[in-house]
């Protein structure tokens, strides 16, 4: 009876905080894409920390909630690094194209 005693003393505290620790929910990107169940789907929240990542890569000093969060800040740094094939497709709205700029 001891034994069974001295058995849950020791693992009812290592089952308590393994009840107690929080879940590791957090946003997986993989460029500008999420990971969701193994599979890789376009969301905006990856695609304006890739346009935050890829502005980094060129020198400007952005946060990748300033990006979310902003969007005049998305407008400049889009005018800014548009031109890369990287961030094109979500830059689209924020760069003019065309022959007279609109």
């Amino acid at each position: 009876m001891r034994r069974y005693a001295l058995t849950a003393a020791i693992l009812l505290p290592a089952c308590v905080l393994a009840a107690s620790s929080p879940a590791n929910a957090r946003i997986v990107c993989r460029n500008d894409y999420q990971l969701v169940s193994g599979n890789l789907i376009s969301t905006p929240y990856c695609a304006d920390n890739y346009v935050a990542a890829v502005a980094r890569q060129y020198g400007m000093r952005v946060s990748d909630a300033a990006i979310r969060n902003n969007p005049n800040k998305k407008r400049e740094v889009c005018r800014f690094i548009g031109h890369d094939i990287r961030v094109a497709e979500h830059c689209n709205n924020e760069v003019p194209r065309g022959r007279r700029g609109f």
